[in-house]
């Protein structure tokens, strides 16, 4: 067995992720959130989608 992948997050990503969980934040605010309090990759592993870009 290998050893685990430690993975760093962003300072808040628990907290994006927790408001996510319990629904109280929607997608879009998810997405607001990226280059703020989350990376890109986190909106993915938070949401389960790919990052959009909304121009």
């Amino acid at each position: 067995m290998g050893k685990a992948k430690i993975v760093e997050h962003s300072p808040n990503f628990e907290k994006v992720k927790d408001y996510y969980d319990r629904g109280l934040w929607t997608i879009d605010r998810v997405h607001t959130a990226v280059g703020k309090w989350i990376t890109e990759a986190e909106y993915k592993e938070i949401t389960r989608f790919d990052y959009p870009n909304k121009g």
